[in-house]
């Protein structure tokens, strides 16, 4: 053990940029080394501690892999680590000895949908701290959907004047005959300069922020605030509901040419190279009525309004190009016949998806909703709030593999983990169902599968991982199976 009393000053000093501790002081002896060097022979992101009596020396790729070489070094803090104040009684102590490591994939996501339920400012700052203390580097903002729009576009106020609140949410589970609604209003919004400080937080934690602007379907909120891009031009209110609307946009040159006002904006505040542009789940009902859709498609030589998807996603590919910026798309795209060969594939309706984009030639991210979208039960008990989707419980999460024999390695950018909010409408329920199964899949796309043991893995998540997360505030699922107050409503008792 090497000894920090006397290195680290009381309180205990915070980088401001990372919420972590930092192991330069004034009171730092002059023999105790605390070097951080770059050495580009270590992989991407990569880094190398050696911790001696003397004290802590860092050899890192980037100034990423510096950072995860902090994290490292907080994780071995112990819990204390964590807190917001110093409350750590005795010399703070690490373990001698050198860690090396590097992460498996370049992408370590998780997608954030704050369209269905608004998460404040402040909540989205936490979760990028939740993020970054599990090396996850990619927040995808699930940002528009037919429930909300958050982001502020100052040549279209209406975007949030409007679409940014709706009059109630369903309650339970749909569909499965409830119709209720709470009759609550919910809503909120980002300024721009909201979105450019959560970028720029993301960024000092070396997380990039990847905007989704979802198109042609899941936009009854920007047709509810300007009712001339939908299909049928009629007034609707922005959707109380959750599910797939019929409610598509118009394939106009008028519609096209505001989302390409839309995303210019969006690419001025997000330096992502990639934007998601959604692309799913666009059922053709209202096209297939509409003679200007229709017309449409005999114009553009389609053998059906069906092509409209394509190339309604493909002219904004487009546009994203000349900004300099990649498209991100869900494999719906994969139907559409119109796909550009850069466009990255988001395989959420099975790895199959990923697979068969792989093998097209695109860059692929494993979403899988069978394995990774942790807004999906943990039990099968019926106290499990609001019981949606597959059943993937921690040990689930913890063995899937984003890059299967069956697939192109080289084509698979990473994997990312899904938070969809219709049934988390607070930042306690996206707590209960993020974690600890977001920390499983934080170290499958770290760590290589050879070597990895869930059963290790347990031990260390009992031992260490979740007093950090108790430290950290988080409302975990307890493993035994939910708190009385986290279990569904109007159901008592617990998860057995």
């Amino acid at each position: 053990m090497t000894s920090l009393d006397g290195l680290l000053p009381r309180p205990v000093r915070v980088r401001p940029a990372t919420g972590t501790y930092r192991f330069t002081s004034d009171r730092v002896p002059s023999h105790v080394s605390t070097v951080v060097s770059i050495d580009p022979a270590i992989p991407r992101e990569g880094y190398r501690v050696s911790i001696t009596p003397d004290g802590v020396t860092t050899a890192a790729a980037d100034p990423a892999g510096a950072f995860h070489a902090e994290t490292t070094l907080r994780q071995l803090l112990g819990p204390d680590a964590y807190r917001a104040a110093n409350i750590h009684d005795g010399p703070w102590e690490l373990p001698c000895g050198e860690i090396e490591d590097h992460p498996r994939f370049r992408w370590r996501g998780c997608l954030l949908d704050v369209a269905r339920h608004f998460m404040p400012k402040a909540g989205v700052f936490r979760f990028l701290d939740l993020m970054a203390a599990h090396r996850l580097n990619v927040l995808h903002l699930h940002l528009t959907d037919d429930q909300g729009w958050r982001i502020e576009v100052p040549e279209y106020p209406r975007l949030t004047e409007v679409g940014s609140w709706r009059h109630g949410s369903w309650v339970g589970r749909q569909p499965d005959g409830t119709t209720e609604h709470d009759g609550r209003p919910h809503g909120g919004y980002y300024t721009t300069d909201d979105l450019r400080e959560i970028v720029a937080y993301a960024a000092d934690r070396h997380v990039t922020v990847v905007p989704e602007v979802d198109v042609p379907g899941h936009s009854q909120a920007a047709i509810a605030a300007y009712p001339w891009l939908g299909v049928t031009g009629a007034a609707l209110e922005v959707r109380t509901g959750w599910g797939v609307s019929d409610n598509l946009l118009s394939p106009t040159d008028e519609t096209l040419d505001f989302y390409r006002r839309v995303l210019t904006h969006v690419a001025s505040v997000f330096p992502s190279e990639v934007i998601c542009v959604g692309g799913d789940e666009v059922p053709v009902t209202q096209w297939e009525a509409s003679p200007v859709a229709r017309d449409r498609a005999a114009e553009l030589g389609l053998p059906s309004v069906t092509g409209l998807h394509g190339w309604f996603v493909g002219r904004l590919s487009a546009h994203l190009a000349t900004l300099g910026r990649r498209t991100l798309a869900w494999d719906e795209v994969l139907d559409t016949g119109e796909v550009a060969r850069d466009t990255i594939v988001g395989a959420w309706r099975g790895e199959d998806l990923g697979v068969r984009a792989a093998t097209a030639g695109h860059d692929v991210l494993m979403c899988p909703e069978q394995e990774v979208y942790l807004d999906h039960r943990q039990s099968d008990h019926p106290d499990e709030p609001i019981p949606v989707g597959f059943h993937r419980t921690l040990s689930d999460v913890y063995a899937y593999d984003p890059a299967p024999p069956t697939v192109p390695v080289e084509r698979v950018l990473g994997a990312q983990a899904q938070v969809w909010t219709e049934h988390l409408d607070s930042q306690r329920r996206v707590d209960y169902a993020a974690f600890p199964r977001l920390a499983a899949f934080a170290e499958v796309v770290w760590s290589p599968p050879a070597g990895r043991s869930f059963a290790e893995f347990e031990r260390r998540l009992d031992r260490h991982h979740l007093p950090r997360l108790d430290a950290l505030g988080v409302e975990y699922r307890p493993r035994s199976g939910p708190h009385p107050w986290q279990t569904r409503p109007g159901v008592p008792g617990r998860v057995r």
